[in-house]
């Protein structure tokens, strides 16, 4: 049974009331106004979670350190990151399980870790593992004192 119009007799009903759709929309747009500027206050107040358990990483293990400054160092040695890949290939030899471990700071940008990773999956390592712990400032004030130390002797050891 269709519904007549109450103009003409005999004639369908055909539109569609879109009303009703229209104040639903406008309802839940008024809600999310409302509620949007809450989200906004949640999200400042995240913190990371701290690690309270895990595997802890062997020291035997070959290990790239970034510094807050984007410095990296392959086994407490300071690397350019163009020789990154070539110094990894050269140690691929001494391990075993062709793992690496990356050591960064809590401010490192996750592209600088994108690259040691390019670096180590180019030298043919099969595993990387990233520490959980950030690298300390104490840590990075030893890397680069030992690196300052011995400039030549590091620079050498490429070369040859």
């Amino acid at each position: 049974m269709a519904i007549q119009s109450s103009g003409k007799k005999g004639e369908i009903f055909s539109e569609i009331n879109i009303t009703p759709l229209t104040d639903i929309f406008l309802v839940l747009l008024i809600i999310m106004m409302v509620i949007a500027p809450m989200f906004q206050a949640l999200d400042q107040d995240i913190s990371l979670p701290s690690i309270n358990s895990g595997l802890s990483v062997d020291e035997n293990e070959i290990t790239v350190s970034i510094t807050r400054n984007s410095k990296f160092y392959v086994n407490s040695a300071q690397t350019e990151e163009a020789k990154l890949s070539e110094k990894l290939k050269g140690l691929l030899e001494e391990t075993e399980d062709k793992k690496v471990v990356v050591k960064a700071d809590a401010q490192t940008k996750t592209k600088e870790i994108m690259k040691v990773m390019r670096a180590a999956q180019q030298a043919g390592y099969e595993k990387l593992t990233v520490a959980g712990e950030p690298l300390s400032r104490k840590q990075q004030k030893d890397l680069e004192e030992n690196n300052t130390a011995e400039p030549a002797k590091d620079l050498s050891k490429e070369e040859s």
